[in-house]
C-alpha cells in the first residue's frame, strides 16, 4: 500500500530569473521565460541554490475566564528569498545593491551604486531543473548584507542577496505553478 506520492517529491536545484516590475508572468511550465518576456533575465550560478522563507507573526486573544487563548490573530507575514550569486559581474552587483549604474568601456566595465532613495524593486522567478515547478515573486527588494568573501584555494567570491517580498498593488506577493496531477 502506497504511503505517499513519489511524484510529488521535489528534488534538485533550479534557475533564478529577474525582471522589472510589471513584466508578463509565465502561465505554464513549458514556455521559456525569455519567450514569456525578454525582460526575464537568468541570474546564473549560485553558491548553494536558493531558499524561500515564509513566516507569520501572531498574537493570542486572551480573556480572564479561560486558560487557553480563545483565538489566534495573525499580525504580519514575511517572505524572503535568499541566495548567493556565484558570478561576480557588474549586473549581479546592481541586483545586490537594488540598482546603480553600469558603464561599459574599452576592455572594462564600471559599476556605481544607487543613491539613497533610488533603490529599484524587481520581480524574481525560479524554475526547478526538472521543469515541474515555477515560482514568480512579484515584488522584491534586496535587504540583506552584501558580502563578498575572498579566500585562498577553490573558495569562490559570491554576491549574497536576501530579498524581502512585498505585496504589489492588486496582486498576491507570489504565484507557484506546479505540475498536475502529481503536485495537486
Amino acid at each position: 500500500m502506497a504511503r505517499g506520492n513519489p511524484g510529488a517529491i521535489a528534488l534538485g536545484p533550479g534557475s533564478l530569473y529577474i525582471a522589472v516590475l510589471g513584466t508578463t508572468e509565465p502561465t505554464d511550465l513549458t514556455t521559456p521565460w525569455a519567450s514569456v518576456s525578454a525582460s526575464w533575465i537568468p541570474l546564473g550560478y549560485t553558491a548553494e541554490g536558493s531558499k524561500l522563507t515564509y513566516s507569520v507573526s501572531s498574537e493570542n486573544v486572551e480573556v480572564a475566564e479561560e486558560l487557553d487563548p480563545i483565538a489566534v490573530a495573525l499580525t504580519s507575514r514575511e517572505l524572503t528569498l535568499d541566495f548567493a550569486l556565484a558570478q561576480l559581474t557588474a549586473t549581479n552587483l546592481k541586483i545586490a545593491l537594488n540598482g546603480g549604474t553600469i558603464t561599459a568601456g574599452s576592455g572594462i566595465v564600471t559599476f556605481e551604486p544607487p543613491d539613497l532613495g533610488e533603490e529599484v524593486r524587481v520581480m524574481l522567478g525560479w524554475e526547478s531543473e526538472d521543469h515541474t515547478e515555477r515560482w514568480v515573486y512579484r515584488k522584491g527588494l534586496q535587504v540583506g548584507n552584501m558580502e563578498i568573501s575572498r579566500q585562498k584555494g577553490a573558495a569562490k567570491a559570491t554576491v549574497s542577496c536576501s530579498f524581502k517580498l512585498e505585496k504589489p498593488a492588486g496582486a498576491k506577493s507570489f504565484k507557484a505553478i506546479l505540475s498536475a496531477p502529481a503536485r495537486l
